[in-house]
């Protein structure tokens, strides 16, 4: 039972880290296992759409958000995760991404706030933790497609992807930290 689950309502994944026993359930029905993907298109596809689900994200919530430098900020993620996905639709022509050799830093910050769920009205400071808890959970899930990729060139590009999603976390925390730790 232990890997990645998804669910067939509302699409969240789920990665069980300690086995018990039982079904996972969401949405009331059995969460299926995205460990066996059957091709590598399939992989991709999943993938594709995780970032189109990022974009819709970050879309809806900067039409949310009546501050303009948080809006500003999401509508440049969203063009972001619209280059994720035409570089998952390069790689399925045959290309392959490399992760740069430069460490990204990690300030931590989303490791350490309360889970926020998205709700009409948020406030900026929620809104940013709900994205920068977002870019961690998309990280995680390139890192955890890498591991399931049995082709060198994919996992490559979930590497490369996943360094990608940890600069969008550092962005984010650093705008927190910036506009938000330093005002408390």
């Amino acid at each position: 039972m232990a890997g990645l689950y998804k669910c067939g309502s509302c699409r969240k994944i789920v990665r069980v880290i300690y086995e018990g026993k039982g079904e996972l359930v969401c949405c009331g029905q059995g969460m299926n296992s995205v460990n066996a993907f059957n091709s590598v298109e399939e992989i991709l596809d999943f993938a594709v759409e995780k970032e189109e689900e990022a974009y819709r994200f970050y879309t809806e919530w900067a039409e949310k958000l009546d501050k303009s430098p948080v809006r500003k900020h999401f509508e440049d993620f969203a063009k972001e995760e619209l280059k994720h996905k035409d570089k998952l639709l390069q790689v399925r022509r045959g290309n392959t991404l490399k992760p740069s050799p430069q460490k990204v830093a990690d300030l931590k910050i989303a490791d350490y706030l309360v889970d926020v769920p998205p709700t009409p009205g948020v406030n900026y400071q929620r809104a940013l933790i709900i994205a920068m808890q977002r870019e961690k959970a998309s990280f995680n899930l390139y890192n955890n497609l890498a591991t399931l990729a049995d082709d060198e060139g994919l996992r490559t590009t979930f590497l490369a992807l996943a360094q990608e999603e940890a600069k969008h976390k550092l962005a984010l925390e650093t705008i927190y930290d910036e506009e938000i730790l330093t005002e408390n």
